[in-house]
């Protein structure tokens, strides 16, 4: 008898933790059940605000959850990363990070709070931008030899914007100023690359390197010269403009990736899904459309640890660059 009576509390014990663990899985089943938060850690304008805006309808499509995106500009875009990092990592907040944010900072500001590898999980990427270096519709230069002669008859007068201090723009402009031989003064921008593009278009600046997607409609209305575009090979939106290889500077070479990350401590089931999503989202038709405008490339990650491996690659290529160049880290 009392081993039936004790046969008869296990089975209930059982039948209980199964009722009370039901909930739990159940609420894994249904990821996502609410609308999730897409963190763009620059203001509105920009490449990364851009592509956000292309991927953000389709990814609610294929989630069948709201995505609202929140941009958080600000200090190189550490402002969005910590934004991110602090986040629930339940999966419903994930950071659209570039080269600038999580590709550079980590070594132009060392004593920064969060670290991308420690306090991030990277996902995939989603996008690879060529970067191109125009200057304002008003001056004379029409090609990037006749822009170097006009930097240096000018003796250090004239000076370039860049999406922050950190930025891959800043990185790139600096290196080809370092081969030209000329000099022109820093002028970083809180925003992203769409606040630097819209100073050479006033004329605040001469100059930027910025994203083919940030510079392809300005030029087109002849507010901005696109002197060189900083790719290995023409672009399909500007076929007329030249390379910077083409035009002597084969080493420089600058592409703009954005990826997601999620908070560290996420859960793998939801990394999984948003990996799967993403892809999927990428890859659709629609969004090569659209992508396809700016010559932005359809490419993602094929794993989560493949997008890591190439995150410790990125950390590493532009800490030496950093070092290389003398720029002071903050």
């Amino acid at each position: 008898m009392q081993l039936v009576r004790h046969a008869f509390c296990a089975a209930i014990t059982a039948a209980c933790t199964l009722h009370f663990a039901a909930p739990a899985l159940g609420q894994t089943d249904r990821y996502p059940s609410r609308p999730l938060r897409m963190i763009i850690p620059f203001a509105p304008g920009g490449a990364s605000d851009f592509i956000g805006r292309i991927l953000q309808p389709k990814l609610a499509e294929a989630l069948g959850q709201q995505v609202v995106a929140d941009n958080r500009p600000g200090a190189s875009g550490n402002i969005g990363v910590e934004t991110a990092a602090r986040a629930t990592p339940d999966g419903y907040t994930f950071l659209l990070g570039n080269v600038s944010s999580t590709g550079i900072n980590p070594s132009m500001f060392p004593n920064f709070p969060v670290r991308v590898l420690r306090d991030l999980i990277p996902i995939t990427l989603v996008v690879d931008v060529p970067g191109a270096l125009g200057i304002h519709g008003g001056l004379p230069p029409n090609n990037l030899k006749e822009f170097v002669a006009y930097a240096k008859q000018h003796g250090g007068k004239l000076s370039y914007g860049s999406a922050g201090y950190g930025s891959a723009q800043r990185m790139a402009f600096e290196y080809f100023m370092s081969k030209a031989g000329i000099k022109l003064l820093h002028v970083p921008y809180k925003g992203g690359a769409g606040a630097s593009t819209i100073a050479t278009i006033s004329g605040e600046v001469a100059a930027t390197m910025v994203t083919t997607a940030s510079m392809v409609p300005h030029a087109r209305t002849g507010k901005i010269k696109i002197l060189a575009v900083v790719s290995k090979k023409r672009v399909n939106a500007l076929p007329n403009i030249p390379t910077m290889i083409e035009s002597g500077y084969p080493e420089l070479n600058l592409g703009s990736w954005q990826g997601i990350f999620l908070p560290k401590g996420t859960p793998r089931p939801i990394v999984d899904t948003l990996f799967k999503t993403f892809t999927k989202v990428v890859h659709d038709p629609w969004i090569g459309e659209r992508y396809a405008k700016a010559s932005a490339q359809q490419i993602t990650s094929d794993s989560p640890e493949d997008f890591s491996k190439f995150m410790r690659e990125q950390n590493a290529f532009w800490g030496k660059l950093i070092k290389d160049l003398g720029i002071e880290t903050q």
